[in-house]
């Protein structure tokens, strides 16, 4: 199991609970999303994963064999180096290439072979579909575009996890569509996935484990449910 959070209990940094009793588990391989209206406490659950934002207390809080709640500071570049994060604003360095922003990843990760930094960066282009766009600068690419990099930016390693958060927010539905199939691939491939979303179609359209932040609290929504409803009250 990849996370496994057990009663777990979330603040915002001035001390504010967003989310209480959190149970959450995802396995390898899985297609996570996490739904729920602004500011219910989706983006709070994500940045606990990469520990951006701290658990305050739980009974257990594990990510990729790492016990959060004991977790020090010089030991979270470590943790985030096994998974990947992708964010709605792609946030690729704007004073380099596409190629340099992946090469800046691998040296800083440990990869000191000029020759295999390049076959990487090659490989992970071709399976995002951005094989030409190596020399192009972030500003000279559309926003799936540069969405497509940051991908492949968080890939890079053979992360066992991607945290997605809203990474179709920012797109039209027709390249919204083409990063969920680039997202599901990835994680048919054993990847797990777990995005914040509120493009509720998307369920429907690449059925995965929803979780919803409502009312404080996180729950599994399983079975027989009405998409309709949720997407009324979700997408706002």
């Amino acid at each position: 199991m990849l996370i496994n959070y057990k009663k777990a209990n979330i603040d915002q940094i001035d001390g504010r609970r967003v989310l209480a009793d959190v149970d959450f588990e995802v396995d390898d391989g899985a297609f996570v999303y996490i739904i729920g209206k602004v500011g219910s406490g989706k983006s709070s659950l994500l940045k606990t994963i990469y520990n951006e934002l701290d658990i305050d207390e739980a009974d257990g809080a594990v990510v990729l064999d790492t016990d959060m709640m004991t977790l020090k500071r010089k030991q979270v570049p470590a943790l985030r180096r096994q998974m990947g994060i992708v964010f709605q604003d792609f946030q690729l360095l704007s004073d380099r290439t596409v190629y340099k922003n992946l090469s800046f990843v691998l040296k800083a990760t440990g990869w000191k072979d000029k020759t295999n930094r390049r076959k990487r960066i090659e490989e992970v282009l071709s399976l995002v579909g951005m094989s030409d766009k190596a020399d192009k600068m972030p500003h000279e690419l559309s926003g799936g575009e540069q969405q497509r990099i940051a991908i492949a930016r968080a890939i890079l390693n053979s992360p066992r996890l991607i945290v997605a958060d809203e990474p179709t927010g920012n797109l039209d539905p027709e390249t919204a569509t083409g990063i969920m199939e680039l997202f599901k691939g990835i994680s048919e491939k054993g990847t797990a996935v777990v995005m914040s979303t509120h493009n509720m179609p998307l369920l429907d359209q690449f059925p995965g484990i929803v979780y919803r932040c409502h009312e404080g609290h996180l729950e599994e929504i399983t079975g027989d449910y009405n998409k309709m409803q949720i997407s009324a009250e979700e997408s706002v």
